[in-house]
């Protein structure tokens, strides 16, 4: 299968039992392929700038209650640096844009990444310093914002915490408290710009411009504690003396790859080998 066009984004499901990709691209042109023939089934253009992500509704195509060869459609959301979020309702027979006059215009420039979450409401990040819940039952409009101080690359969902993770341009790997919005934890670790993350069970995994991929413990055995020692740093920070020892204790802390992580991350990492 060849294309015009390198694909930034793509992803691989199935219509109709057919295994089909859908590809975003620089060119702002979302192409769906039919893996089978190799057959370019269409060809989508509503943005005005370079595709960033994209995200299958889980609310329309969910593999766990409808069986593969049953789906007739689905709808995918795009991203894009034009700042808009599109919809697609996609079958083997056509694809159409699902109200073309009006995407949602949620952030003020770049949509690095789209997730959905267990409850179907749809995460993003955002070159605007934020990422935003979109909730389902509001159309699709913020119910919660999480402010940066920079570009925010990249969000990840850890369901049985209730966590929300943000990485991005500050290099670190922020956690926070999806019902409250309160910062819980911050990794450092990477010394250049974050550009993803992956969730690993209870472990995210980050990909960062530096070269380095690195593992972090989201367990509530790691976590459970944040949430107090946050409070104490914040009071410990109101003397300039006491911020030096509270930026020590936070040195200290540092959680990179142990041995045992490494060897976990690499058998992830071969498993289809």
């Amino acid at each position: 299968m060849s294309s015009s066009t390198d694909p930034d984004h793509f992803f691989q499901t199935k219509l109709k039992n057919a295994e089909v990709i859908v590809s975003g691209a620089a060119d702002a042109s979302i192409i769906v392929w039919n893996v089978q023939t190799a057959e370019r089934l269409h060809v989508l253009k509503g943005h005005a700038r370079g595709i960033l992500d994209l995200a299958v509704d889980p609310d329309t195509y969910d593999h766990n209650n409808i069986p593969a060869d049953s789906v007739q459609q689905a709808v995918v959301f795009s991203a894009g640096s034009d700042r808009e979020i599109r919809r697609w309702r996609i079958s083997l027979e056509q694809a159409e844009q699902v109200d073309p006059e009006t995407p949602l215009l949620v952030h003020e420039t770049s949509v690095y990444a789209l997730r959905f979450d267990d409850d179907g409401d749809l995460w993003t990040a955002s070159a605007d310093g934020t990422a935003k819940c979109l909730s389902r039952f509001q159309n699709f409009q913020p119910d919660t914002t999480i402010q940066h101080d920079d570009y925010v690359r990249a969000v990840a969902l850890e369901e049985v915490g209730g966590y929300v993770i943000t990485a991005g341009r500050s290099e670190d790997v922020k956690v926070w408290d999806r019902g409250s919005g309160e910062l819980i934890k911050t990794f450092d670790g990477h010394y250049e710009e974050i550009s993803g993350l992956v969730m690993l069970q209870q472990r995210c995994v980050s990909v960062g411009i530096d070269g380095t991929v690195r593992l972090w413990d989201l367990r509530p055995e790691t976590l459970g504690n944040a949430r107090e020692h946050s409070k104490k740093r914040s009071e410990k920070l109101e003397t300039s003396d006491e911020a030096s020892s509270v930026r020590q204790e936070d040195e200290s802390e540092h959680v990179g790859l142990t041995e045992e992580e490494e060897r976990e991350l690499d058998e992830l990492m071969h498993e289809d080998n």
